[in-house]
């Protein structure tokens, strides 16, 4: 008689996908809805997008579990840095907030890939990519999730500059207008939503500038 050893991980991938795209005087950041597990879809209406700060958004997938557990630790460490500060953290260093929280649990990891996006302290748009344990770099424009190997791809070909690599760094921010980001980000999820069966359902964008944030919303495939 053979013994059966039941298999369990404190993990699940909830799939879904994230991008953010950074400019000279705005961010925007976008997430599809779908949330599932395996092949069953869990729900078609949630938000993987959250406002840190008032000039910072974290958009993230992965386990959704570990990520509510990571988004209630950064907002209250937060709350601790206003009443020490009086002032609400910037995006650079909500940025690095994330990194040590990430590297700190770096043994027993948070299973979330995260997205930051915001307004640095001049007014210019920044996107902050993460892994699961805090290695993060700024870069004009970025995608996580199960889609990404797709998503990316496509970003590098509509917004990679063609400089040599031996050129001096550029800022890290798109020549795009708001206006172009949002339409390529609609445009890549679209594709990505046809090979990617945990993304899909709605794509949620969020655009935050100097008048604030406002949030659009488009209909993807629901099968």
């Amino acid at each position: 008689m053979t013994k059966q050893q039941a298999n369990w991980s404190p993990y699940d991938n909830n799939g879904g996908s994230c991008v953010a795209i950074a400019g000279a005087d705005y961010c925007v950041i976008a997430a599809d809805t779908r949330m599932s597990t395996g092949y069953n879809v869990l729900t078609r209406e949630y938000s993987k997008i959250t406002k840190l700060a008032d000039k910072c958004l974290m958009a993230s997938s992965g386990f959704q579990a570990d990520v509510k557990a990571l988004q209630k630790l950064l907002a209250a460490r937060h709350l601790i840095y206003q009443h020490q500060h009086n002032k609400q953290m910037s995006c650079p260093a909500m940025a690095q907030l994330l990194s040590n929280t990430l590297y700190y649990k770096r043994f027993f990891p948070y299973y979330s890939f995260n997205l930051l996006g915001g307004l640095d302290n001049e007014g210019k748009g920044c996107v902050y990519t993460y892994d699961a344990v805090g290695s993060y770099e700024r870069a004009g424009y970025s995608s996580q999730g199960t889609a990404s190997t797709l998503l990316m791809p496509y970003l590098d070909k509509m917004l990679k500059s063609p400089s040599p690599l031996l050129l001096p760094a550029q800022d890290a921010v798109t020549p795009l207008s708001e206006s172009e980001a949002i339409d390529i980000i609609k445009n890549a999820f679209a594709a990505a939503t046809e090979r990617d069966i945990y993304t899909g359902d709605k794509v949620e964008i969020v655009i935050l500038n100097a008048h604030g944030i406002r949030r659009e919303y488009m209909e993807l495939r629901k099968d």
